[in-house]
């Protein structure tokens, strides 16, 4: 028996878009996926891992590392073998499959971070749909580091909106966000001072938008930890947002928190 299942969605995306032209390697990230999931599995919810083509996300090598371990290799060594060898980060499903299969049974919702999901996951119609259903259920929906990005999806035209981020038209991609679930919503993501670290260090690159401006385009009222790389979660209602990697046992520790409660209808 276990007290629920949790759906998690992960990203395929591979390489994302530089200023100037080419791009840089991403993935998601190691500890934003397996520390929130171990933690709900040892709490006693069941996991089930769905991407955008049902094939196994891309890991970000820059996030294998005990240094997002706490410095803790023996802590590094057990994430990396439960990604690999865990049935539930193996029995990948696609997106589509479990829309199309119905979402009423899954008690949550959670995605990891990385860059990856910037690229598909907040342009995702099937995305879409699976948040419109948690957020219409008031069904606990998390996500981490980058990952808050991909509530974007929700909104009607969210492809048009990540397009018109990337060609710095902030006032259409407001336009393009309007019926966002989110809007209103108190949220946090990776921030942009963060993201200045990372495309000087990682992505050799800057990215065509940040993060906390794309979401509040669209209407989100985003908040971030002044330190650099410090945790953060903010809560409103259903959703639970992780501001960068140090925040995913505090985002786990949230999320099982709001499993536990009763549903309260958005």
């Amino acid at each position: 028996m276990t007290k629920g299942t949790v759906l998690v969605v992960g990203s395929n995306a591979t390489r994302i878009e530089l200023q100037g032209g080419g791009s840089a390697a991403i993935g998601q990230y190691l500890n934003e996926t397996v520390v929130p999931v171990m933690a709900l599995i040892e709490a006693g919810y069941r996991v089930v891992l769905a991407t955008p083509d049902g094939t196994k996300p891309h890991i970000d090598e820059a996030s294998d590392s005990p240094q997002h371990f706490g410095g803790d290799e023996a802590a590094h060594g057990r994430a990396r073998g439960f990604y690999a060898d865990d049935p539930s980060m193996n029995q990948v499903r696609t997106l589509h499959s479990v829309v199309d299969g119905g979402l009423g049974g899954y008690a949550g919702l959670f995605v990891p971070g990385g860059h990856a999901p910037v690229v598909d996951l907040m342009q995702d119609a099937e995305m879409g749909a699976v948040l419109r259903h948690f957020h219409e259920a008031g069904k606990p929906t998390a996500l981490l580091c980058h990952g808050p990005v991909a509530i974007a999806a929700a909104m009607p035209r969210a492809r048009e909106f990540r397009a018109a981020l990337i060609a710095g038209d902030t006032a259409g991609a407001a336009e393009f966000a309007r019926g966002w679930p989110y809007e209103g919503y108190q949220m946090t993501v990776f921030s942009a001072s963060e993201e200045r670290i990372a495309e000087e260090h990682l992505l050799l690159g800057r990215l065509y938008f940040d993060m906390p401006a794309a979401l509040q385009a669209a209407g989100g009222r985003v908040t971030s930890n002044p330190v650099d790389f410090a945790p953060n979660v903010v809560v409103d209602r259903e959703l639970i947002t992780g501001q960068n990697p140090s925040s995913d046992h505090a985002l786990a520790a949230k999320l099982i928190e709001a499993l536990a409660r009763p549903l309260v209808m958005a």
